[in-house]
């Protein structure tokens, strides 16, 4: 039997398609070291964020996690089902905002929103992908959202296409596959073709 070899990736321009959402895991359990770490590392002195007893009077009670990590790990936790490997660039951010704070402790979930895609009329091989990231807490409240806009490699010819699980059968493997004998009474199978993408506007 032949061996069959899977790399984890993310998704080529043409596997995004518009509406489709994308539920990201692991969920990320946030700790008062992440926000502190975060904050002292990003040279960030503000006393919400580090001062308990000064956080304590305000109208939350307490320290909130820093929001520009909530909006980082937010992103974060997206690349491996959407960016890994097949990312060029974030070209930006827009639309960013946080209807509710994270607190240490909170458990984060994510998920993607497809709302946008053309190719690039100047990039050949690459297109413009729109994301609309969502994060929610433990309780499901919206912690953040965020609209991105990224450029995305265009699947290479004989690449295999991802699965539902976000692996995609190594190349090498797809090839051995392809040139194995199929039993005689293996059932015949038709090739369909892939759908082409959208011109860019």
């Amino acid at each position: 039997m032949s061996e069959r070899r899977f790399e984890q990736r993310g998704r080529y321009f043409e596997e995004f398609e518009e509406g489709d959402v994308y539920v990201h895991a692991p969920a990320r359990t946030v700790t008062e070291a992440d926000n502190v770490l975060f904050t002292t590392l990003t040279m960030n002195p503000q006393s919400l964020h580090l001062d308990a007893e000064w956080s304590a009077t305000t109208e939350f009670g307490e320290r909130l996690v820093n929001s520009m990590f909530t909006l980082s790990t937010l992103v974060g936790l997206s690349v491996a089902q959407l960016t890994q490997g097949t990312i060029v660039a974030n070209l930006g951010f827009t639309d960013i905002r946080f209807p509710a704070p994270m607190r240490a402790g909170d458990t984060m979930t994510a998920e993607t929103r497809i709302i946008g895609k053309r190719l690039s009329k100047s990039r050949p091989g690459q297109g413009v992908v729109e994301f609309e990231h969502t994060a929610r807490d433990q309780r499901g409240n919206i912690v953040a959202v965020a609209k991105r806009s990224t450029l995305m490699r265009c699947r290479p010819d004989g690449a295999p296409e991802v699965d539902a699980s976000g692996s995609a059968e190594a190349p090498e493997a797809a090839a051995a596959v392809a040139a194995a004998p199929a039993p005689a009474d293996a059932p015949r199978l038709t090739a369909t073709a892939q759908p082409g993408a959208g011109s860019g506007a």
